[in-house]
């Protein structure tokens, strides 16, 4: 049985949080979030993880997660650069960040040739979830049928501002027809869960699937990503602030008819870090698992 590779997205700026939030001491012995991901991708059987950083972190992450990896799981590192990928007739891009999760996805290509999953460097997304996925990507054989984890949209709030979700419909044999990224969300002062990307707001039910960015993905999305990727790059060269998302390539590959999503439901609690205000919040969240004894007090 093949084990599926974990690609973590690692590379982004923190603007919102003000620090390198992928490196920040979460758990009562300074452990990150990723730390948490890591031990739980370990035990669900996942056989190698991908940090998917900027060039100037690498000797960070080293630092910090190699001498807990090793002899546990392979590891590798994928360098998500503004030029990766941008075909070369563009030019040299003049960007601010990078460009999104699906292109970090991409430029791991090189370091994954298993099925793969996709997550988040900052999001606690529970030991359930990793094995739900670990199930799916070492058993199916079906290189058109991709998967995601869907959380309530209830349970991904943030108490200190908005959120970015990718909103899902599935249909009724549980396959995604549609994600959209909406990047204003909150519950406003009435008790709705609102998101307030078109002007004026509109509802979302508390138990709507979200995309926390977790995916799970066959080889074959690698090429179509590829694909979707130079187009895009093409028609944003010259929006600095532009970024190509992971749930584009899904439903890219969803309107294609060339491949399906198979959406995996949840109603664990996601915590994680967008504004500083959250950190607080996420280390008393991590405190209760590991006093339920769901985690060990020391992972490593």
């Amino acid at each position: 049985m093949t084990k599926p590779t974990l690609l973590i997205l690692a590379a982004g700026m923190g603007s919102r949080y003000g620090g390198i939030k992928q490196l920040d001491a979460f758990g009562p012995n300074g452990e990150t979030i990723i730390d948490y991901s890591l031990f739980d991708a370990i035990r669900a059987g996942f056989g190698k993880v991908v940090f998917i950083i900027r060039e100037e972190l690498r000797e960070d992450f080293e630092k910090v997660f190699g001498p807990k990896l090793k002899g546990k799981i392979d590891y590798d590192y994928a360098i998500q650069g503004f030029q990766s990928y941008v075909p070369d007739s563009l030019g040299k891009a003049e960007r601010a960040k990078p460009w999104g999760t699906g292109h970090a996805m991409l430029c791991a290509w090189e370091q994954t040739d298993t099925p793969f999953a996709v997550i988040n460097a900052d999001d606690f997304y529970g030991a359930d979830s990793f094995k739900t996925m670990a199930d799916f990507l070492s058993q199916n054989t079906d290189e058109g049928v991709h998967a995601m984890i869907g959380y309530h949209v209830k349970n991904t709030l943030s108490e200190n501002g908005t959120v970015s979700r990718g909103v899902c419909e599935q249909d009724e044999n549980g396959f995604l027809t549609s994600v959209v990224e909406r990047t204003k969300i909150l519950r406003n002062e009435e008790g709705k869960i609102v998101f307030l990307d078109e002007g004026d707001p509109v509802t979302l039910g508390d138990n709507t699937p979200v995309s926390m960015n977790f995916w799970g993905f066959m080889p074959s999305a690698f090429p179509k990503t590829k694909e979707y990727f130079e187009a895009y790059a093409e028609k944003n060269f010259d929006a600095p602030k532009a970024e190509f998302y992971i749930p584009t390539v899904m439903s890219n590959m969803i309107n294609e008819g060339v491949g399906k999503c198979k959406v995996f439901d949840t109603s664990s609690d996601w915590f994680g870090v967008t504004y500083p205000e959250d950190k607080p919040e996420v280390q008393a969240s991590i405190q209760k698992l590991v006093s339920e004894g769901k985690y060990p007090k020391k992972l490593w």
